[in-house]
């Protein structure tokens, strides 16, 4: 066997053994999804005896008043969508406008963009809690408990990822398809919506992905914005309904855990070729 091929071979072996980490949290919460309370506590890494305490289990998530799994995951589908449509549209005009108006206070405004990057939400959610309190009481607006309010949130945390890395992108392409358009007489918001922005749909489902995968599994924001007993619950936080003082339901909790999974793995398995595309062509410019 040459040396290529025994390379090959390990680096195989290798890639297999990383993906059984990666999937492991995943295939656990399916087997202990698959068990009554007491077996997750005796063996938690056990195959199940019974796949069909798996229907059981879910059916007894979906058909729980506490947790409310379709008025939930409408509330995390609506929260998500329109995150994710505001976070694309205005991330992309506010790129363009940083790379085109090249300037010092351009340079400035995209720096701050990468610095919000490495802040830690854990500094920012008490005077964010603050702030938006205030904010309330100055408008009028209900913010706090509202999809308002942390649709607002999303687009301020996620905006400084997204800008970063359409910002890069946008780089890339000529100037001069933008200078043909302006000759033609296409004004500048026509010159982005009609030849900028539709080039931009690699990198754009990158966006989306990574950012419709964090907003719809977050939980910490939600609870903060929302509150555990709020009238709007996303389906991450309306799992901890199954979480008490003295008692913890863990058939229930990792059978709702498996629900709330189950569409946006559906969706990264679906444009998972786009992802890569996005990755790739984002690289290259």
């Amino acid at each position: 066997m040459s040396k290529r091929k025994i390379t090959g071979f390990v680096m195989e072996l290798f890639a297999i053994f990383l993906s059984l980490i990666v999937l492991s949290p995943f295939l656990l919460v399916l087997f202990n999804s698959a068990k009554k309370s007491a077996d997750i506590v005796i063996s938690p890494i056990a195959l199940p005896n019974n796949w069909g305490q798996l229907l059981t289990n879910l059916s007894n998530v979906i058909h729980n008043q506490n947790f409310s799994y379709f008025k939930s995951f409408q509330s995390s589908l609506f929260i998500t969508a329109v995150s994710l449509v505001f976070l694309t549209v205005l991330s992309s005009m506010s790129a363009w406008v940083l790379v085109r108006n090249k300037s010092r206070w351009s340079d400035v405004i995209f720096m701050v963009f990468v610095a919000a990057m490495v802040i830690p939400f854990q500094v920012v959610m008490l005077p964010l809690l603050s702030t938006f309190r205030g904010l309330s009481d100055f408008l009028g607006i209900r913010l706090l408990s509202s999809y308002t309010g942390i649709i607002i949130a999303y687009l301020g945390f996620g905006g400084s990822m997204s800008v970063f890395i359409l910002h890069g992108f946008i780089k890339g392409i000529p100037r001069e398809l933008e200078e043909a358009a302006w000759i033609d007489g296409c004004s500048p918001e026509g010159t982005f919506f009609r030849v900028v922005f539709p080039l931009l749909k690699p990198v754009q489902m990158t966006v989306l992905i990574l950012n419709g995968i964090w907003i719809w599994n977050d939980y910490l924001l939600p609870s903060l914005m929302l509150g555990l007993n709020g009238r709007i619950k996303t389906l991450p936080v309306a799992v901890s309904s199954f979480v008490g003082s003295y008692v913890k339901q863990w058939d229930l909790i990792l059978a709702a855990a498996f629900l709330a999974m189950i569409p946006i793995v559906i969706l990264f398995l679906c444009a998972q070729k786009q992802i890569i595309q996005g990755l790739v062509e984002g690289a290259i410019k």
